[in-house]
């Protein structure tokens, strides 16, 4: 009767929802013996409908009317038996019943030998067709009330629901042979005694060991063996610290003495850059799957302390092999991400990463979460770190399965994993498997737990290992004996002994060597570029006529378009036939002339189809048919790469983190996200601090990720108008004191040196030349440019064929061409400038008439400091003052990465004057008028001849 009282708090709605079929008259049960059906009498409730179908049909009319009992809420979860897995504690009393209380189901202890005809919905009886009530709740009961909790009903499909039911009612199914039992058994010895071997050798260092959770490398290796067995043919793998090392060793295939040398603190580095500590790095390796005997590549990405930032990466990555191989279905290449209890409850970006999953232009066809559920983070109870029963409920608003599960029941473990890879290939959809496991030591190994959790960590010290409780498990019932064990750790132990010796030998540090994406065949055999050239950029001029047609066209029949968009498609036919651009073209003709050479673009943002400020228009939509869109840029060559241009999301942290991700796979494509305005990259930062300024320099990993963010001063609020340059260029790593060495590759060693490219660019052919020259250089580097909103439209904002057509190139600098340049020693001031304020400076100075006393010249890239060519234009105009002048304010935007700059090249013999806004808090003023007087007042400055008179620099 123990069952019994049990079977309400265990199974509740759970067995009556489980056993209660879809079609109501079959919920009569007919006993085995003779005379009327078998039914649940009402009780209590009285009428002549048993108690489940009251709650079946309170609930088809009402589901918050149905109590929300769940047999995983009692299943023993927790390895240490001290606590919930779930912090939902609450059991509706009248579901909790001992033998004197049957009456108020109007059940009898003899009903308990009742047979009872089951129904279709539930597997529990596998070949039989009937069972006692005893035996139906001893069945459910071991399926969802002991190592493994299942929440899967919350799924709004039946036959994903039925599925699932199936896997894990069905007798029997968790039947494991001897020797998957001796290759389970060797992979938890490999587990642990990497681990009790790095804490032997090292005792006093951090590594973020696995000890508490060692069962996830057999998890890991079960997901990546039976996806093997199901044609996947690589697994690109996103994790945190914990465990990190002992997933390099046993997972990926690390060479061990490689990990090892990097405990050593005497070890040189070979590569520029800063390196990263070893529970960072990442690693790609092709290998040999020993279960299935195919090939295997096994990408585990290199990422930041930042918990969960590498979530969207990994998808991004994925994704692109996916598009790379034609792998549209996902049954190729798949993502598995681990994840640590806190920060899967915690962190937003989880959330934002999730909801890419089932997006056409992000969705990986389902990935295998894994999360290590410590039931704790750092030193903070589960019960301060959320407010959901399980840290894994995020998961449920994509409708993926949960599988928890008992870390301390390998073949439990090893049974859910297996389901788990089989679930996301037949149904193309993430599942979760919670691994509930304990962190034998503090947060790293010099962190001392009894602090915060006394009672925990006495328990924990109780805990035998899992390693041992298996063990002892497989020699009582034969499998393996003592010796074998035994035998089994002195051949893993000799193996890590071997390897230490060897790694003492190794006294230099390869990053190179943990790259997570190589690019075979792009660099030299030594990680080096091919050549040190700055292209050409420009294209013959038939190709940039047959663009503009075709982006002036509906390259479909019966497409009915917009009205609107019709007056836009002549201006750019009419703009083509004069052979001129504006900022859409220019970027059209960028675009596709790539496609053509066979470089694959895709534009990722929110908005991005059309444009936030209505001016791309890359995707048109037919007015009359639902749906109907067309692409033209796919439609310009019949052998042309394919573009993909793709709303995502309203996410920045997520849906860049995937782009970056994207960008990984291959150098030979167009990688780019668009913010709807600058300033809302903030919303990335993690993304942009930890991974693109900073992902050469960490792990010797390019990228040529581009950000397009919309920058301007143009009287429409604090937000909205900057990009905030200032944050971009003072992470740049080019030295303002140093004075360069000018030789004939100065301008693409800039580049090569540089952690990132920052533009800003006045023309339309200026966008154009960058935007291709970004994957036409021998190597890869993150490109920032800051788009312009107002000159999209502005009639001077427009470019000639003359200035895109073959032989022309990228002008890091576009020097003064009118006037002043007749007589150069006469001009009396040279303003330096980028971006937008050129036009407004243009304009004031026609209306004072100093076209021949004033010269402009505009930096159209600031970093790397184009240190050569702002000295030439200096030294070109020797008796004139020098401004730098912008409209961003002055502890904004450019002037405080630009001043040093100009000191040194000029090796502080000439001043370099400030013009522009005044310091102020926020990037700009939300009143019109103000904002106009601002504009005037600086304006003015710039033209003043004798605003700098007598001051001193």
């Amino acid at each position: 009767m123990s069952q019994l009282r049990l079977l309400p708090s265990r199974l509740g709605a759970q067995a009556s929802r489980l056993l209660a079929p879809h079609d109501v008259h079959m919920f009569n049960w007919r006993s085995r013996s003779s005379g009327p059906p078998a039914t649940f009498p009402s009780g209590k409730r009285g009428g002549s409908s048993s108690y489940m179908e009251e709650m079946y049909f309170a609930w088809l009319e009402n589901p918050q009317s149905v109590h929300k009992i769940r047999g995983h809420h009692v299943a023993q979860l927790d390895p240490l038996g001290i606590l919930d897995a779930d912090l939902d504690s609450f059991v509706p009393s009248d579901l909790i019943t001992t033998i004197d209380k049957l009456a108020f189901y109007d059940l009898r202890e003899a009903d308990l030998d009742k047979e009872f005809q089951l129904p279709t919905t539930t597997f529990i009886g596998g070949s039989e067709h009937t069972l006692s009530l005893r035996e139906i709740i001893r069945r459910l009961e071991s399926t969802y009330c002991q190592h493994i909790g299942l929440e899967f009903m919350f799924i709004n499909d039946v036959e994903q629901c039925q599925w699932v039911r199936q896997k894990f009612e069905t007798p029997g199914v968790m039947q494991f042979s001897s020797e998957e039992k001796r290759t389970l058994l060797a992979r938890l010895v490999r587990s642990m005694r990497f681990e009790d071997f790095l804490a032997r050798k090292w005792s006093s260092e951090k590594r973020f060991g696995l000890e508490g959770c060692e069962v996830m490398i057999p998890a890991l290796k079960t997901i990546i063996d039976k996806s093997s067995e199901m044609g996947i043919e690589n697994v690109i793998l996103g994790m945190p610290h914990r465990g990190r090392l002992n997933v390099l060793a046993n997972v990926i295939r690390k060479d061990l003495e490689q990990i090892f040398c990097q405990f050593d603190p005497k070890l040189e580095a070979a590569d520029e850059g800063s390196g990263d500590v070893k529970y960072h790095l990442g690693m790609y390796h092709e290998r040999i799957n020993r279960v299935t005997n195919r090939n295997i590549t096994l990408s585990l990405v290199a990422n930041p302390s930042h918990l969960e930032a590498v979530d969207p990466v990994v998808q991004g990555k994925t994704k692109a092999e996916q598009f790379y191989r034609g792998d549209a279905q996902g049954k190729k290449v798949m993502s598995i991400l681990v994840h640590g209890d806190a920060a899967f409850a915690g962190q937003g970006v989880v959330y934002e990463t999730f909801h890419l999953s089932d997006l056409p232009s992000y969705t990986t066809n389902g990935t295998v979460h894994v999360v290590v559920n410590n039931q704790i983070g750092f030193t903070t109870d589960p019960r301060m770190a959320r407010s959901s029963p399980y840290p894994t409920d995020v998961a449920r608003v994509v409708n993926a399965p949960i599988f928890h599960v008992n870390a301390d029941d390998p073949e439990a473990v090893i049974y859910v994993c297996s389901v788990a890879a089989e679930w996301r290939n037949t149904f193309n959809k993430d599942v979760v498997v919670d691994l509930v496991c304990y962190r034998r030591r503090g947060h790293n190994e010099m962190d001392e737990p009894m602090f915060t959790q006394p009672l925990m960590y006495k328990q924990i010290h109780r805990q035998v290992p899992v390693l041992k409780k298996y063990a002892d498990k497989l020699i009582a019932e034969g499998t393996v004996t003592l010796q074998e064990f035994e035998e089994e750790i002195a051949k893993y132990d000799r193996i890590c002994e071997e390897a230490y010796g060897r790694s003492k030998d190794k006294k230099i540090l390869h990053i190179k060597h943990w790259l997570d994406s190589p690019w075979p065949g792009f660099f030299n055999v030594d990680g080096e570029p091919k050549s040190m050239t700055c292209p050409a950029t420009g294209i013959p001029e038939d190709v940039l006529t047959h663009i503009g047609e075709v982006a002036s066209s509906v390259p479909v029949e019966d497409f009915k378009i917009h009205s609107g968009l019709s007056r836009i498609l002549r201006g750019r036919a009419d703009m083509t036939k004069t052979r001129t651009v504006d900022w859409a073209l220019a970027e059209y003709m960028a675009f596709g002339s790539l496609l053509k050479e066979g470089i694959h673009v895709r534009l990722s943002g929110q908005d991005v189809e059309r444009g936030t400020f209505s001016h791309r228009h890359h995707v048109l939509h037919d007015q009359e048919v639902d749906r109907r869109t067309c692409v033209p840029m796919n439609h310009l060559w019949p052998d042309q790469a394919p573009y993909t241009v793709c709303n995502s999301s309203l996410s920045e942290y997520g849906v860049l983190g995937f782009e970056l991700g994207y960008a990984m796979a291959s150098p030979n494509a167009l990688v780019l996200w668009e913010a709807q305005f600058g300033d809302f990259h903030n919303m990335a930062q993690c993304i942009i601090d930890q991974f693109i300024s900073t992902g050469q320099a960490k792990w010797v990993r390019h990228n040529g990720i581009v950000l397009l963010l919309p920058h301007g001063m143009e009287g429409m609020g604090p937000e909205h108008s900057s990009a905030r340059p200032e944050r971009f260029l003072q992470m740049s790593n080019d030295d303002s004191d140093a004075y360069p060495v000018f030789t004939e590759d100065f301008e693409v060693s800039q580049l090569y040196d540089c952690n990132w490219i920052v533009v800003n660019c006045s023309t339309p052919a200026s966008y154009f030349h960058v935007l291709r020259r970004q994957v036409l250089l021998p190597f890869r580097k993150p490109l920032i440019i800051f788009t312009p909103k107002s000159l999209l439209r502005h009639p001077e904002a427009k470019s000639s064929f003359d200035q895109m057509v073959s032989g022309t190139s990228f002008q890091r600098v576009i020097p003064e061409d009118g006037a002043a340049t007749q007589a150069p020693e006469r001009v009396r001031r040279l303003i330096f400038c980028t971006g937008k304020v050129y036009y407004d400076l243009v304009k004031e100075r026609s209306s004072q008439g100093l076209e021949e006393q004033v010269a402009i010249t505009r930096l159209e890239q600031i970093s790397p400091f184009p240190f050569d060519l702002i000295k030439q234009e200096a030294e070109k105009y020797p008796g004139a003052e020098l401004v730098w002048c912008q409209e961003e304010h002055k502890n904004m935007g450019y002037y405080d990465y630009i001043s040093p700059r100009f000191m040194t090249i000029l090796s502080r013999a000439r001043p370099i004057w400030y013009v522009g806004r005044d310091p102020a808090a926020a990037p700009a003023t939300g009143n019109r008028n103000t904002h106009l007087v601002s504009l005037k007042k600086f304006l003015d400055s710039a033209f003043n001849l004798q605003a700098f008179e007598g001051k001193t620099f």
